[in-house]
């Protein structure tokens, strides 16, 4: 069998963890192993803010929501009661765009939830 040396895809290799730890502090962007670690990390860090993100945009549409009813004479939470006795079938989302962009329409809907 022939001998095979690795210098082309081991420069190729490290090129490419430094490319991606482009922009980290201190030695992270510049050595190698440190490079290798910080991305491993940066990949957790990456996967569980992707889930908590998800529960801090429904706690912005609550503030939203919650901003908008209280000049109406509401509270966030009496009103998600009145408006779950009153079957609508709007999801928090929804309702914060639509008091966001539409007050006019948010105070209709909330005449029908009073």
């Amino acid at each position: 069998m022939s001998r095979v040396k690795r210098g082309t895809s081991a420069l190729k290799r490290r090129k490419s963890v430094l490319k991606d730890a482009k922009g980290f502090r201190f030695g992270r962007s510049r050595k190698e192993k440190d490079a290798k670690v910080a991305l491993r990390k940066a990949g957790v860090y990456a996967f569980a803010h992707r889930k908590d993100k998800k529960s801090e945009f429904r706690g912005l549409w609550m503030v939203r929501l919650n901003a908008a009813l209280r000049p109406l004479g509401f509270s966030f939470s009496k009103f998600m009661g009145a408006f779950k006795k009153k079957n609508f079938d709007v999801n928090r989302k929804m309702l914060s765009e639509i008091a966001h962009n539409s007050p006019a329409s948010f105070e209709r809907i909330i005449a029908q939830v009073k």
